[in-house]
């Protein structure tokens, strides 16, 4: 499950149990299931209260990737931008893309 772009209130409620809407409640069976949860934060900047919520939801398995442009590949715009975010999620869902330029080592 990919929550994109997962609001604080939404992140809460799934750190604390709170199931009190579809998407809250599919998170939290998500993670009750073992099954992988990728949460991409949209809001800055953060305080204490959401870097605790979001350590509580790694230690219960979640991948917390928020979605910061990697710009060490030299996007050209902002598709590229977006498609790099994108083939990074399809990444840790398992998916094969090509929407992301590997590296390929020295």
């Amino acid at each position: 499950m990919v929550i994109a772009p997962c609001s604080m209130k939404t992140l809460s409620a799934i750190a604390n149990g709170y199931a009190n809407n579809p998407v809250s409640r599919a998170a939290n069976f998500t993670l009750k299931e073992k099954r992988r949860l990728i949460l991409l934060p949209g809001e800055t900047p953060l305080h204490e209260i959401h870097l605790e919520n979001m350590l509580k939801l790694a230690r219960a398995g979640a991948v917390i990737m928020p979605p910061v442009p990697a710009f060490y590949y030299r996007p050209a715009t902002i598709t590229d931008i977006v498609q790099h975010t994108v083939g990074r999620v399809l990444d840790l869902l398992g998916i094969e893309n090509d929407l992301v330029s590997r590296w390929e080592g020295l």
